[in-house]
């Protein structure tokens, strides 16, 4: 079956770095076999924009210029960000918080809530969607999520 995998922050952050530390060469692996499987891998607009943030506030043009070429490496890998994506996301980050479960202090524009607000208005089957990521916690209270390198091509 084949599935529709989105990068949170620090995935992204990660399959785009030059670095040739152990954890990216891994996930540099990774993402070529999630391709070469079949799966389709996913750029949340937001994700986008936290890992540009700071590649902005560094300067790192060279990394700016990676983080764009991947995002558009294929046709559909990056998910724009829609208004419905937003109204559901208003909607998700209010219902964690009357259950006691917010993902980010108030006063802080909710990431995650918004990528899994992405995520869930795409059209794709929640049975054939993760969110591969470093912080299970917050985005599995959505939808799946799974830490990248458990998410197995």
């Amino acid at each position: 079956m084949s599935r529709v995998v989105l990068l949170d922050a620090g995935p992204l952050g990660l399959a785009t770095n030059p670095a040739r530390s152990p954890e990216v060469r891994a996930i540099h692996r990774w993402v070529d076999e999630i391709v070469a499987a079949g799966h389709r891998i996913v750029v949340p607009a937001v994700a986008a924009f936290e890992v540009r943030r700071e590649l902005e506030r560094l300067d790192k043009t060279k990394g700016l210029a990676r983080l764009e070429a991947f995002s558009t490496a294929e046709p559909g890998r990056y998910l724009a960000l829609s208004d419905t994506a937003l109204r559901l996301a208003a909607t998700l980050w209010a219902r964690a918080r009357r259950q006691g479960r917010p993902t980010a202090d108030p006063r802080e524009l909710d990431c995650d809530v918004i990528i899994a607000a992405q995520a869930l208005t795409m059209g794709t089957p929640a049975s054939s969607l993760v969110i591969a990521t470093t912080n299970i916690g917050h985005l599995a209270q959505f939808v799946t999520a799974e830490a990248w390198a458990n998410i197995v091509p």
